[in-house]
């Protein structure tokens, strides 16, 4: 479960992390009494679950009621990458001289919790880190003790954060790594932590997710699943549907039963040049009903150029995916997105002669697909 800007802050002030004052807003009335409340100047930020909202539009700092009118305007009601933005945060503005970044995740690697820190804050942190992987320390804490002082001022002198803060973000950095290990999150993260000229630390945004499996013993999180699941229509969808989705930035939507082949193809289509939409699971002993709602869900998806379909029968039969994709197609007048489907496994000779080829274009090894489907999207992005 992932949760909003606002509602993570929410969790991080609680436990004693600095963050700007802020209200959330619905409506343009709201933002301009929640901003002349806060005091100019004041940040209006999309509250929705996606990253690059600034470059999109979805961040506007503002420095009167007027401003603050036409930001709210502006962003509320708006397209965000796909994302209906219905809510905004309404934010005192931070006068900093630079930004730092802290996070905590699972190294599944090495089968531990890593905490790390990078003085290269307000950028994407998966940039800097196959860019210049130096930029962010690291330090792997046993979940059996949790993360020891030291450790906390090791990340932070590793990574070259100036003295006058460091004892600061080391505090951030320990308050973060408890708040992650207590709430059953996944993934925990304030970037950009931004340094004031007076030495203070506040989290300037706030990431927090959570792991699902867990949330019975969050109550306190339980009550936020509904708002925290707003704003993307598809992924609420996906939870109607009982599918593991993710939405990604790219345009060529990915469908597969089971998240290694998902995985898998989603790499490939990196491989070969193109950019994944999605990752969508439709899991095992998928019938052709469930095969049609992951078409209905990919085609909705307005980035999607082409789809790519990857199924290895095991529980799944290869006929039975087959007749799915055929009915949830028949359904069309035209075709919305060119299909290209891959079967293998259990059933796939029979379920090779079920498909319309009329309707998708049919390839024999999973590369090929990929290709074809990298291929269809790249046409699309030509015209």
């Amino acid at each position: 479960m992932k949760l909003h800007e606002y509602q993570a802050k929410g969790v991080f002030a609680d436990a004693g992390i600095p963050t700007p004052d802020s209200k959330l807003a619905s409506d343009v009335d709201g933002v301009v009494d929640a901003a002349e409340e806060i005091g100019y100047p004041v940040a209006v930020k999309a509250q929705v679950q996606v990253g690059g909202r600034g470059k999109a539009g979805g961040i506007k700092l503002v420095e009167d009621a007027d401003e603050a009118r036409d930001a709210a305007d502006s962003i509320l009601g708006m397209d965000l990458k796909g994302y209906h933005v219905d809510r905004v945060l309404v934010e005192e503005a931070v006068d900093f001289v630079n930004e730092l970044y802290v996070g905590i995740t699972m190294d599944r690697g090495e089968g531990k919790p890593v905490a790390m820190v990078s003085t290269k804050g307000g950028v994407n942190i998966e940039e800097v880190a196959e860019e210049d992987p130096d930029a962010i320390a690291r330090e792997h804490i046993d979940p059996s003790f949790g993360m020891h002082p030291y450790q906390a001022r090791k990340a932070v002198y590793d990574a070259g954060v100036d003295q006058s803060v460091a004892r600061d973000v080391s505090s951030v950095l320990t308050t973060l790594y408890q708040l992650w290990d207590d709430k059953d999150g996944a993934d925990a993260e304030i970037n950009p932590l931004m340094v004031t000229a007076d030495d203070e630390v506040i989290a300037a945004d706030a990431v927090m997710n959570i792991d699902e499996d867990a949330l019975f013993r969050q109550p306190e999180l339980a009550e936020m699943e509904e708002e925290a699941a707003g704003g993307d229509e598809l992924e609420q969808k996906a939870d109607e549907y009982g599918f593991d989705y993710v939405r990604l930035d790219g345009n060529v939507g990915i469908i597969g039963n089971g998240a290694g082949l998902v995985m898998t193809t989603l790499d490939l289509v990196d491989y070969y040049g193109g950019e994944p939409a999605n990752f969508l699971d439709v899991g095992g002993g998928a019938k052709a009903a469930r095969i049609a709602n992951a078409l209905d869900m990919v085609f909705s998806d307005d980035n999607v150029d082409s789809v790519v379909f990857n199924i290895f029968g095991g529980i799944t039969r290869g006929d039975e995916v087959a007749r799915g994709i055929n009915e949830a197609l028949e359904q069309f007048d035209e075709i919305p997105k060119p299909v290209v489907v891959r079967l293998a496994g259990t059933n796939w000779e029979e379920g090779m002669e079920i498909l319309n080829e009329d309707l998708v274009t049919v390839e024999q090894t999973l590369e090929d697909a990929v290709q074809r489907a990298v291929e269809y999207a790249g046409e699309v992005n030509d015209q």
